[in-house]
């Protein structure tokens, strides 16, 4: 049974004609849920031929037509276009008189609040920000997905009920996000994100050179069970070789990186900083045990460390958390 809350009846917008500026991957998933809640999609825009495909897929029978026919038959426009694009293509809108009084408009960016609706506001429209805090396929399995999806949400204070509804008849849950604070929300989203299927594609590449088969496979419950640690545990789940101060490891990490994959040293030796300082900052690395660390991380790994017990291999006596249980603790039972 579903958890989302319900809003009162009263707190519900009215069935609206939705419309979408911009069939990329989010723009139908959310046409698409809104038409489950029972308002009507009735144009689409897209210029790819994929976001045309994507389209008739996702909202099959809603006519494609360009963006000022969009918003000429819809009370709900969601302008799901790149962050860069956006203000250009408010300003286009309202400058031709495209934008109708009364009309709700919605982008998705993360990076804007409502403020970058400015002229369709001054056109009468009613601006809202509501980002969905999920990655998308551009497939239906994206609708489903939006269960439980929080979303950050700006909206003037008369607009708060309204968008409110409308993200929670998506099946998400709104947080609201102050117009100041939208830069800082989207960074982190992207910082969480984005760079971890970097890494995890990283991480794939280097196992199937070492002979793995299957790194999928490998990956999936160590990484997953880092994430749900993480989540729960903050800083406390830091575990492997640079939380436990093993200088000689790091070292080899790095002295087979440049060997293997000399790409990825950068973004290795950043990250172990990175991690180096907030494992030190809450008191999982041993001040003692930071300063070879630390050298190796500064040279490189170029200087000559000692190996410091290691084989090299980050652990695998459970130590390093890989091969632990409960998960309480920085050192046991845990590796997004």
């Amino acid at each position: 049974m579903s958890t989302v809350h319900q809003p009162d009846l009263k707190d519900r917008p009215a069935r609206l004609t939705v419309g979408v500026v911009g069939a990329g991957r989010v723009g139908p998933a959310l046409a698409a849920s809104l038409q489950l809640a029972g308002h009507r999609p009735v144009a689409v825009s897209g210029v790819s031929d994929a976001s045309r495909r994507r389209a008739e897929t996702m909202l099959p029978d809603v006519p494609l037509v360009p963006p000022a026919e969009v918003l000429q038959r819809a009370d709900l426009v969601l302008l799901t276009v790149p962050d860069d694009t956006l203000p250009g293509l408010v300003a286009g809108l309202a400058e031709t008189g495209a934008v109708r009084p009364g009309q709700l408009l919605v982008h998705t960016s993360g990076r804007y609040g409502t403020k970058v609706l400015d002229p369709a506001l001054r056109a009468g429209a009613l601006p809202l920000a509501l980002h969905p805090a999920m990655t998308f396929t551009g497939t239906p399995v994206d609708v489903q997905r939006l269960a439980g999806c929080s979303f950050g949400v700006t909206a003037p204070e008369e607009l708060r009920l309204a968008a409110e509804a409308l993200v929670i008849e998506m099946g998400g849950e709104p947080e609201w996000i102050s117009e100041q604070n939208r830069p800082l929300y989207h960074a982190a989203l992207a910082l969480g994100a984005n760079h971890l299927v970097t890494l995890v594609a990283q991480s794939m590449e280097l196992l199937r050179a070492a002979g793995v088969a299957a790194p999928d496979r490998m990956l999936g419950p160590l990484l997953g069970a880092a994430l749900d640690n993480a989540l729960r545990s903050g800083d406390a789940a830091l575990t492997g070789p640079v939380a436990r101060g093993d200088a000689g490891t790091v070292a080899a990490h790095v002295t087979e990186l440049r060997k293997h994959a000399p790409q990825t040293v950068a973004g290795y030796l950043a990250m172990a900083r990175a991690t180096a300082d907030r494992a030190l900052a809450h008191g999982l690395l041993k001040p003692e045990l930071a300063e070879d660390l630390l050298g190796v991380l500064a040279d490189g790994g170029h200087a000559d460390h000692a190996d410091r017990g290691s084989d090299g291999t980050g652990g695998t006596d459970g130590t390093d958390g890989t091969n632990g249980t409960d998960g309480t603790t920085g050192t046991e039972g845990n590796d997004r």
